[in-house]
């Protein structure tokens, strides 16, 4: 008996003793918990409050000038005339007037072919002639003596009617003698070549001592004329109402190479029908060229002036931005490190810039790069 006291005495202090236990461990852990959320809240507490990220950007002014309005395209230089010179007769080409690439004046001699055949042949026709007028000259004389005698009835009109159809028969015989000589002299002066327009040569296709013929496909050598020129190029049919009241306005043409000033022509020539394949009708504008700057088969940069706009508003295209709604938009800098967003109206763009109609006032800045980051409540920082 007294046994199980002890045993139940002995349960009963370990039970207890369990019990501190557990209430010490759940007592640390309260302190714990309660100590982390305090560091926690210290933590809190202390940190400083961030501040807003300055986005660097760049900029531009917005500037006021005069802005010709124009419709550029691409053109190409051609000769307002160009001559492939051939020959008319064949023969042995003797003399070479001029250097490749030279410029020639009109009635200048190019070419001569050897002559003495086309001289013999002329000199035969002269002598044909010369025989057949003596043969007229009798046969009028004949005519002329039996007009009397057949009045007298010494002769029989039937003599007579055939004595004048003799000397009419030789007046005709003389006529084609006279053809025959204008055309051997015709011949003759073939076999000198001269420049049909003032222009410049291009390469000799046959050298002298060559065996030339007549109208050959090959032509001894072309000349283009390069002072006017021509420049041809097209344009969007839209255009045409525009550049039907604009004939003559002036055009300009810059190589598209560059190292050429700029030249200035006029629009002379507007296609007569618009092309249905492309949708664009046909220009061409003249040239003096007096410096030479445009060069034919050349392709350069063309763009015809149609109108003036006075104090235009000009921005860069890169400040521009498009909104969700498809409108336009640019963010204008306020107080030097403020943006606001300002929806504008493009009139035109000319090649980077844009021509802005209604939203900008002049002098003031917009931001033409780091966009992206930006909201009406973003501080930025210029660069540059």
């Amino acid at each position: 008996m007294k046994k199980e006291n002890s045993t139940v005495i002995l349960s009963r202090q370990r039970a207890a003793k369990d019990l501190k236990m557990r209430n010490w461990r759940s007592f640390a852990a309260l302190r714990m918990t309660v100590g982390l959320a305090l560091a926690a809240a210290a933590c809190t507490h202390d940190k400083p409050k961030p501040v807003d990220e300055a986005v660097p950007v760049t900029v531009a002014q917005v500037e006021q000038k005069d802005v010709p309005i124009q419709i550029r395209a691409i053109g190409n230089v051609q000769p307002i005339s160009n001559v492939a010179v051939r020959a008319l007769v064949g023969g042995q080409l003797e003399k070479v007037g001029f250097k490749e690439g030279d410029d020639v004046r009109k009635g200048a001699l190019l070419f001569v072919i050897d002559p003495r055949p086309y001289d013999a042949a002329l000199q035969q026709a002269q002598a044909n002639l010369q025989r057949d007028q003596a043969q007229l000259r009798n046969a009028e004389a004949q005519a002329k003596r039996y007009s009397d005698l057949v009045k007298k009835d010494y002769v029989t009109k039937e003599d007579y009617d055939k004595l004048v159809s003799g000397a009419e028969a030789a007046q005709a015989v003389v006529a084609a003698d006279r053809a025959a000589v204008e055309n051997a002299r015709l011949q003759r002066s073939y076999c000198e070549i001269r420049s049909p327009l003032d222009g410049r040569t291009g390469s000799l296709m046959v050298h002298a001592g060559n065996l030339v013929k007549a109208n050959d496909t090959t032509p001894l050598v072309v000349i283009n004329q390069i002072e006017p020129v021509y420049v041809q190029f097209a344009v969007p049919e839209e255009n045409l109402a525009l550049l039907r009241q604009r004939q003559g306005a002036p055009v300009e043409a810059a190589p598209q190479q560059g190292g050429a000033p700029v030249a200035t022509g006029t629009l002379t020539f507007i296609d007569n029908n618009v092309d249905t394949t492309t949708g664009t009708i046909t220009l061409k504008a003249t040239f003096p060229n007096h410096n030479r700057a445009l060069w034919p088969g050349q392709y350069v940069n063309v763009a015809i002036t149609t109108d003036n706009k006075a104090g235009a508003l000009i921005v860069p295209m890169r400040a521009l931005q498009t909104s969700q709604k498809g409108g336009q938009y640019v963010y204008v800098v306020k107080g030097g490190t403020n943006v606001e967003m300002r929806n504008v109206t493009v009139y035109k763009t000319i090649d980077q810039n844009a021509i802005i109609d209604r939203g900008l006032n002049p002098g003031e800045t917009v931001v033409t790069d780091g966009q992206l980051r930006l909201t009406p409540k973003s501080k930025i920082e210029i660069k540059g």
